[in-house]
């Protein structure tokens, strides 16, 4: 027998192509086409239906970028269509290109009547006429979408003005190709799904396997038997060709797949949040038209923030996804009111991002869900197995890790423990994708890359269009059918999230210890990009400290309304910015646009709740000489108590003078040198003395690079970058501006490109700090700006702080993996140290960091933190990082872990003062070395009770007690939900005091009843 398989395998492609898709539909019909342009934003369906369609030709240029066209499809249906062996629908094409769903065109169809019916885009074209119920005729409205492709086909790197709408033109992008009714042979379509799953195992099977080769003859012998004049006449014949293969079941040891559907629908990304809302409607319909074809179907669909848009944008829509979640196939994962970032956010705003979710997919749709579903977040902090476990989780899925660009993860399913010991079930799907088509590719990735062979054989494998939306098609459904049982495959078995995780932890109940981040060794810039967005959150949640804690006290205190609306509504204002694509700098012009407008407001209001509360609690109304000072930190300041409020006591030993062609700065603690060039010439710990820069280096130094990354500019940074530096050694001036004695301050002025910097470096009486403000002008493009302090320590590792304490990372590159990790996050401090004496650097707003460590000629070694303060990315932003920003750090001399602890709260906690007289207790003070309030509130369930967070901060166990200033009628620990757990911190309660014993990083939640 001579046989070229290439051949055959190129016949079979030609025969698809030219034969068998053309005759999918046999016959169309074009329909009346008439069209509305919204002229502004999206209107309700309601408000489109009453304005006046005009005519409108196929082939006719629509849609401006960024705008809706609301397209009314009307017309009879032939006589004679519909025959057996057909289906009649409806299809439309918006002029699609070949890029993927989510980033083009697409729209949703409506009956006249307002329902929702399905969504459309250019892998899913049709709306099947049963579905549209009524007459025998065809009557659809298409709420079309004419977004860009802003990814430039893909390429995401092109610099483009689509992101914004005062940029993007009015020109039309898209052109209505067709708009039919149209007769769907389904055993044409069938067919066409056995071939396509054939020829998806056949490029995965060996070459020289006999399977292959069945498989091979078979698609030769359907081409042969399927007549190309009369594919509809003979498609049968081909079905009955490939029955045999398709019969032959998988083998026993095969690989099995738990296949869910999915679409992770970005919550913005490269299109705004409202258009996400619309995607959603599409996306969530298109699934449950097909769980109306298909009983098996379940999809797993996260983030309560789409929940809500539905909700409040279709509430028809809403109703049927919460039939078929009441069913256990429309299934809410992930627990979280998006999916977040986890680096950046602070530990409250993660805690609260479960609390938001689950309480809303509890009293919105009566369901907890037990998994956090993060597929696509950029790493994932230490910090989370706690978090999520004391959410009430048991599970974690991410994809993300496959990014990685030198390290393979060496684990698919395994326990991950985060800095406290807490371990949580962990599964990363091993086929690498969380938008799979459940093809033969995809499938057998996942058994060829799956880490626990001989232990364990099941993954997860979500499948559906998503990033852009769309989610699973019926094609996709076919393939699983196919695959059920299929011999060289794995077995596929649509089920959900729950169903997987519960089976993985039976037949692997003692898997792998993944310890520590999950560090993603991609998109470093994404610590970076973006500075406004950054700042707007890391200021947000530290007003959301202050509103909740002075709320708590008025209310307690002084018998004043809580503003539970406000702060619910402003807390789902910043969880949703902290979305992946949001807070990490990664989205179009428009979504940063919009987010720093929102901060502003968030900023704004709650700037008024909290002046409102202080003004209840020291009893003025803005009025009268006298005046408190509130501090909202943990820890006391200025002779003002922690969480409390009392006249204020600066210290006064604040000095200044000129030395040489610099200034010397000095107190009790410190002498600053700042030289001619105004930087850090010296850092004098005074009680030590001890020189805290390297020698021969100075400190404060501003270092610009080039950066150029390879892939992905608003997402990466490239070790690359550190071969082109330049030291911003010159200034333009350097003043002594304040002289004491509570402060002293030099002014330094800086140009360099097209851009200025005016920086300030200030000692304050009393501190073991010198601090250092910059006001930037930005105008360089493709360039990051890093702020460098060379210190005088030997630092094996660097303490970064994370939510809830703190990671240790080598500051070496022994191996591969530390070698990856030379971009890192941290929050509000990193501190480097050798035995006995250490350093801290903090800052307000800056999370991207690299830390080093390099021995000088002396045989000394000098140990470099570094903070990225800006970038200049293209894309997708051609402008981002561009104009002005404030940024403020610290450099604390002698600090141990506590001290940059300390620091790190007094940077972004500025103290208040408030005209009033009267005295103002903390609501509760904690007595015991390392335990940190990081949160005040009132109970989520309205009752009045005060809940109190804390945890441990350095490292190592602690005892404490947790004294209330009112009357406590009991105190409950509980979960991050306020549900009460069997206590782990609270040891006993003693005259209404709490008393605690935490283990290293524990957070405990308590709930005290008020007596």
């Amino acid at each position: 027998m001579h046989v070229n398989p290439a051949l055959v395998e190129m016949r079979v492609e030609r025969f698809v192509r030219e034969r068998l898709e053309p005759a999918a539909y046999r016959r169309r019909h074009p329909l009346e086409v008439s069209a509305w342009a919204a002229p502004g934003e999206p209107v309700p369906f309601a408000e489109a239906l009453g304005q006046e369609f005009a005519p409108f030709a196929v082939g006719t240029a629509w849609g401006r970028p960024w705008g809706t066209t609301w397209f009314r499809l009307r017309g009879d249906v032939p006589d004679g269509w519909g025959a057996d062996g057909t289906r009649l629908e409806v299809v439309a094409d918006l002029g699609y290109s070949a890029v993927q769903p989510g980033f083009q065109a697409e729209a949703t169809a409506y009956r006249p009547d307002g329902t929702v019916v399905k969504g459309l885009h250019p892998r899913n074209r049709y709306v099947p006429l049963a579905a549209l119920g009524g007459g025998p005729g065809v009557d659809v409205l298409l709420e079309a979408s004419s977004n860009p492709d802003v990814s430039g086909d893909g390429v995401f790197a092109s610099p483009t003005r689509l992101g914004d709408p005062a940029t993007a033109g009015t020109d039309p992008l898209y052109r209505l190709a067709a708009a039919d009714v149209a007769e769907l042979d389904v055993t044409v379509w069938e067919l066409l799904q056995d071939v396509w799953t054939l020829r998806g195992l056949l490029g995965q099977l060996p070459e020289a396997s006999t399977r292959r080769a069945e498989v091979l003859t078979a698609l030769d012998a359907a081409v042969d038997v399927v007549d190309p004049w009369d594919v509809a006449g003979t498609a049968a014949a081909g079905r009955a060709a490939l029955a045999g293969v398709l019969a032959q079941p998988a083998s026993a040891s095969a690989h099995r797949v738990t296949a869910v559907g999915h679409a992770h629908i970005d919550s913005a990304w490269l299109w705004p949040t409202r258009e996400t809302a619309r995607k959603c409607a599409r996306t969530f319909s298109n699934v449950l038209a097909l769980m109306d074809e298909d009983p098996d179907l379940v999809f797993a669909c996260s983030s309560a923030q789409q929940y809500a848009w539905v909700r409040d944008t279709q509430p028809e829509l809403f109703e049927r996804i919460k039939r078929r979640v009441a069913e256990g196939r429309f299934v809410p994962v992930g627990g979280m009111w998006v999916e977040s970032d986890t680096n950046m956010p602070g530990g409250e705003a993660l805690a609260r991002q479960f609390v938001a979710g689950k309480r809303f997919f509890a009293e919105e749709l009566g369901v907890e869900p037990l998994d956090v579903w993060l597929p696509d977040s950029f790493g994932y902090t230490a910090a989370m197995p706690q978090i999520a476990r004391a959410a009430g989780a048991r599970w974690f899925l991410t994809q993300k890790p496959s990014w990685n660009e030198v390290n393979r993860m060496p684990h698919h399913t395994f326990a991950w423990e985060g800095i406290d010991g807490t371990r949580i079930f962990t599964h990363f799907p091993p086929a690498d994708t969380y938008n799979s088509d459940l093809g033969g590719e995809d499938l057998a990735r996942a058994e060829r890359q799956f880490a626990e062979k001989g232990r364990a054989r099941t993954s997860l494998l979500p499948f559906g269009y998503g990033d852009g939306g769309g989610g699973p098609t019926r094609e996709m459904l076919a393939a699983a059918a196919r695959t059920r049982s299929l011999e060289g495959s794995p077995v596929v078995e649509l089920g959900g999230p729950h169903d997987f995780f519960r089976r993985a932890e039976e037949e692997y109940p003692d898997p792998p210890v993944w310890s520590g981040e999950v560090y993603l060794e991609f998109h470093r810039g994404t610590y970076t990009s973006q500075a406004r967005t950054k700042r707007g959150n890391r200021r947000s949640e530290h007003l959301l400290r202050e509103a909740e804690l002075w709320a708590s006290a008025a209310a307690v205190q002084r018998g004043a309304d809580y503003p539970y609306e406000a702060l619910e509504r402003i807390w789902h204002v910043v969880l949703l910015q902290q979305f992946h694509d949001i807070l990490p700098g990664s989205s179009i012009a428009w979504v940063h646009r919009e987010a720093e407008a929102r901060y502003a407001e968030v900023a704004a209001e709650l700037e008024e709740l909290i002046t409102s509360s202080l003004r209840a609690l020291a009893g003025g109304d803005g009025g009268g000489t006298s005046s408190v000072v509130f501090n909202a930190g943990p820890f006391a300041r200025d002779g003002v108590p922690a969480l409390g409020a009392a006249p204020a006591r600066p210290g006064a030993d604040a000095r200044a003078k000129a030395e040489g062609d610099g200034f010397v700065l000095e107190n009790d603690h410190v002498r600053v040198l700042v030289d001619g060039d105004g930087l850090l010439a010296s850092v004098l710990d005074v009680a030590a003395g001890r020189e805290v820069l390297a020698p021969g280096r100075r400190g404060g130094l501003l270092q610009l690079h080039r950066d150029t990354p390879t892939q992905w500019d608003a997402w990466d940074v490239d070790e690359h970058y550190r071969r082109h530096t330049t030291d911003l050694t010159a200034a333009e001036s350097v003043d002594l501006v304040e002289e004491g004695p509570q402060r002293v301050a030099v002014r330094v002025v800086r140009r360099f490109g097209d851009s200025r910097v005016e920086q300030t470096v200030s000692l304050a009486a009393g501190a073991r700090s010198v601090e250092l403000a910059f006001d930037v002008d930005w105008h360089e493009r493709q360039k990051l700006l890093k702020l460098a302090f060379p210190l005088d320590v030997h630092a094996d590792r660097a303490a970064s702080e994370v939510q809830f304490g703190h990671v240790l990372r080598p500051t070496h590159a022994n191996t591969s993996w530390d070698a990856a990790r030379f971009e890192t996050c941290a929050h509000r401090w990193v501190h480097v140290g050798e035995a006995g004496y250490g350093v801290a650097v903090a800052n307000d707003s800056t999370y991207g960091h690299d830390t080093g460590r390099t021995t000088r000629e002396d045989g000394g070694t000098t140990t470099t933190v570094r903070l990225s303060l800006l970038r200049a990315p293209l894309f997708p932003d051609p402008d981002a990082d561009q104009g002005e920003h404030r940024l403020r750090t610290s450099l604390v001399v002698g600090a141990a872990i506590g001290d940059a602890v300390r620091e790190g709260y007094r940077l972004n906690l500025p103290l208040r003062e408030v005209a009033g007289s009267a005295p103002v207790e903390p609501l509760l003070a904690v007595e015991g070395e390392g335990v940190v309030v990081e949160a005040v509130k009132l109970a989520e369930d309205r009752s009045g009770d005060v809940v109190v967070r804390l945890y441990e901060a350095h490292g190592g166990r602690a005892r404490a007690l947790v004294r209330p200033s009112f009357a406590v009628a009991g105190v409950t620990e509980t979960d991050l939900l306020e549900r009460p757990v069997e206590p782990r911190g609270l040891r006993e309660v003693t005259g209404g005091a709490a008393v605690l014993e935490l283990r290293p990083f524990q957070i405990v939640t308590l709930r005290l009843s008020r007596g």
